[in-house]
């Protein structure tokens, strides 16, 4: 088997972007990327750093992002598994991509840039929820911003709601594959509803 290891026979075999791929670049949000991103409530981070790479979903129920200045996005960190890997990778490389999705919507928003977080209380305060706030927020600067191709989850059916997981193995199940048997299976699984409403922000 062969492979591609140089830029210039990766592009002999795709030829050139298209113009619209292109011109459709914005570096700062405008009016309507700006309705776009509002209206997703579910965002993939993706970082990179000295461990590896990480892609991170990020969700809320309202916007994900809250944007500070046209070219400036904060996202709140809310309580999650506590593994930090997209944090950790944050504070030691700036480099992020978000991939913004709406439900119903084949289009993706994608925005690349730097970031940084943040413990400041007055901007924390900003996402209060019940009395809760997130322990840290990410500023992220904004690079660029375009649409990516519908193409990707045209084909995957993606909103489709013709698919059904009741084949899949539940988090229960993997923990127990992944401990013998001592942590996860049914229980698990039995108690997780109730403990992530008492925990979600």
């Amino acid at each position: 088997m062969q492979f591609i290891d140089d830029i210039a026979t990766l592009e002999a075999l795709y030829g050139q972007p298209g113009a619209p791929s292109l011109r459709k670049v914005a570096r700062r949000l405008t009016p309507l990327y700006r309705k776009w991103i509002m209206a997703a409530r579910l965002c993939i981070l993706s970082t990179v750093g000295l461990e590896g790479v990480d892609g991170s979903p990020r969700g809320d129920d309202g916007p994900v992002v809250l944007e500070l200045d046209p070219g400036t996005l904060a996202m709140p960190d809310w309580r999650g598994n506590n593994r930090l890997d997209s944090l950790r990778n944050i504070v030691r490389d700036p480099r992020v991509s978000l991939m913004f999705l709406v439900p119903g919507s084949n289009n993706v928003v994608r925005v690349n840039g730097t970031a940084r977080l943040t413990a400041d209380e007055t901007l924390r305060a900003r996402f209060d929820k019940l009395g809760k706030r997130p322990a840290t927020v990410i500023l992220i600067e904004i690079k660029e911003i375009y649409t990516q191709c519908a193409r990707a989850l045209m084909r995957a059916q993606t909103w489709s709601g013709g698919e059904d997981a009741t084949g899949l193995p539940s988090v229960g199940e993997i923990l127990a594959e992944m401990t013998a048997g001592e942590e996860g299976g049914a229980r698990y699984d039995q108690e997780w509803d109730a403990r992530a409403a008492k925990t979600m922000w």
